[in-house]
């Protein structure tokens, strides 16, 4: 004979807290989508020497991305 026990913890959330996770997941979604976040992670991925040939260093990568947006 065999015993089956399902777990359903997220039915049973309150309602609030299911609904603030679901805006907390929402604005992740909508930061990690931001083009500007692509390119700071493509940057970060170059090699030192990478940088210096495109006349960057890594802790300028930040400000040189925002730099129109920011005062970093």
């Amino acid at each position: 004979m065999a015993f089956l026990t399902a777990s359903h913890a997220h039915d049973t959330a309150p309602f609030f807290s299911r609904l603030i996770a679901g805006i907390g997941n929402a604005l992740v979604t909508i930061g990690e989508a931001n083009p500007r976040l692509r390119r700071v992670e493509e940057l970060q991925r170059l090699s030192d020497e990478q940088l210096a040939a495109k006349g960057l260093r890594r802790e300028d990568i930040v400000r040189h991305v925002f730099h129109d947006v920011y005062y970093l």
